[in-house]
């Protein structure tokens, strides 16, 4: 069994569907040998195989532990059978809290998997005419992502007080169009294949991906890195938040060897955001 079939085993084992066992409380509050950080596939899991080297390198024990289908990591590091998780934004965390009553908190950033505009037909934003069809996501997060880049483009005016890490947007939140556009809700899965049958649309960077799209090199439009709640974070529980192993946890993400990975790996369609 190679190290990757370990790890996806050990998943299985440590964060079972039906119900997670706890730490006894004693082990909870003590500092932990091991650091078990929760990790979809893809991504996440290729990242972190580099943290993981970095973190040895500097004396600390990291396990990643790739999860799949209903299996939360909130849920694991919440119950303790995690120290730490990867694969979210702080927007997620928020209702997650809200909704199943967790305390976790943001231990820092880790990369951004930018929402672009692309279009075949305009080099800018600016050049779309009257009249010009805009595709954006019809899910409420990507949505909110489209409309402020719109926002900070000059496209739109967002309702005042409008504030991302707080809320959500929708058209119903459209002040104004400074340019005579016209707004198209459409599936996040179905932007890309339907780009040539508009001026410009939003896709969000999995699906851009999958069609040969990337943000920094072939979008005409790019969200902000800075300022951006939908930056991925590390989740940890709020009591850990000064935990010693958690400053070296993160010391070891935004690392320089991490930075260089994600560099040369993605090429652009995700964005080191340390």
């Amino acid at each position: 069994m190679n190290k990757r079939d370990f790890l996806r085993t050990s998943a299985t084992f440590l964060l079972p569907a039906a119900g997670i066992v706890s730490r006894p409380a004693s082990a909870a509050t003590a500092a932990p040998s091991l650091i078990r950080v929760g990790v979809r596939g893809g991504v996440d899991e290729e990242i972190w195989e580099v943290v993981t080297k970095v973190a040895r390198e500097r004396g600390l024990k990291v396990q990643p532990v790739v999860l799949s289908g209903s299996v939360s990591p909130n849920e694991g590091v919440h119950n303790g059978d995690l120290e730490a998780n990867s694969f979210q934004h702080t927007p997620f965390l928020r209702d997650q809290n809200q909704q199943r009553g967790y305390q976790l908190v943001s231990a820092g950033d880790t990369y951004i998997s930018p929402l672009a505009f692309y279009s075949r037909k305009f080099k800018r934003l600016a050049d779309l005419p009257a009249g010009a069809r805009v595709g954006i996501p019809n899910d409420p997060s990507n949505q909110t992502r489209a409309l402020v880049v719109l926002r900070d483009q000059g496209v739109l005016d967002l309702r005042a007080g409008f504030d991302p890490f707080t809320g959500t947007a929708s058209l119903a939140d459209v002040t104004a169009l400074r340019q005579k556009v016209e707004l198209v809700e459409v599936a996040s899965v179905v932007l890309a294949r339907s780009l040539d049958d508009l001026a410009a649309a939003a896709i969000v960077n999995s699906f851009a991906y999958q069609a040969g799209l990337i943000a920094t090199r072939d979008g005409i439009a790019v969200e902000k890195r800075e300022r951006n709640p939908y930056v991925n974070i590390i989740a940890i529980r709020a009591r850990d938040k000064e935990a010693p192993w958690t400053r070296q946890l993160l010391s070891a993400y935004q690392s320089e060897p991490v930075r260089q990975f994600i560099q040369q790996k993605y090429q652009g369609s995700v964005i080191p955001a340390f």
